[in-house]
């Protein structure tokens, strides 16, 4: 079922192959709807968000854009910020552990904040549209019995302060690793009432620690 065969790669082929590869799979994404009937679900753009989440994480698992990377490398500071930005997303997060690692900074403590800002900025444009876009569904979905049960289960066993700070820290390892910052920030956006500043805050923090852990390999 998955995707085409590769051959060559260069800063034209990369591009080729995007296109390519996107027109594929929105094709493939159109199928599975059609069969699963998706969209007569309660939570349509959760469940697509979820299967274009794991989708993307299979189509760029591979190393094909090393050669389009390391025509970054008279950027270097523009390229961890670009990084950064890539970091954030599951759908690009293997390009960024590949630019930070094509890179290899001499100062990689330097280069994790940069590209920490560089998480920021991405982040910040997904916390918007999560929260205009999803906001409906998430009131619903705090009304449903699993959510209402498994929120009671948690109060019951837990302090509520003391959930509500494991849920920022939950937040904050996913953020720090390459797995899609989307998924940490509809859990931030969908069960509490953060704002943008504290937002910012934890991804900078958790982003630039998993970016200097990923250069110190």
């Amino acid at each position: 079922m998955f995707g085409p065969n590769f051959s060559g790669f260069g800063q034209r082929g990369f591009i080729s192959f995007m296109i390519d590869e996107t027109t594929y799979y929105k094709d493939q994404i159109r199928i599975v709807l059609k069969r699963t009937k998706l969209f007569t679900n309660k939570y349509p753009k959760i469940i697509l968000f979820i299967l274009v989440t794991i989708l993307s994480i299979y189509l760029f698992n591979n190393e094909l854009f090393s050669e389009f990377v390391s025509t970054l490398d008279q950027f270097v500071f523009l390229g961890e910020f670009i990084g950064g930005i890539l970091f954030a997303f599951g759908l690009t997060a293997p390009i960024a552990v590949a630019i930070f690692l094509k890179f290899n900074p001499q100062n990689i403590f330097i280069s994790a904040l940069i590209g920490g800002a560089g998480v920021v900025v991405a982040d910040l444009l997904i916390f918007k549209f999560i929260k205009v876009s999803f906001e409906d569904e998430f009131e619903k979905l705090k009304k449903e019995r699993p959510f209402l049960f498994m929120k009671k289960q948690i109060n019951t066993f837990i302090n509520p302060t003391l959930a509500h700070y494991l849920t920022f820290a939950f937040a904050g390892f996913l953020f720090a690793t390459p797995l899609p910052d989307e998924l940490s920030i509809m859990l931030l956006a969908g069960i509490t009432k953060i704002n943008m500043k504290t937002l910012a805050i934890i991804s900078f923090v958790f982003s630039s620690i998993g970016i200097f852990f990923l250069l110190s390999i």
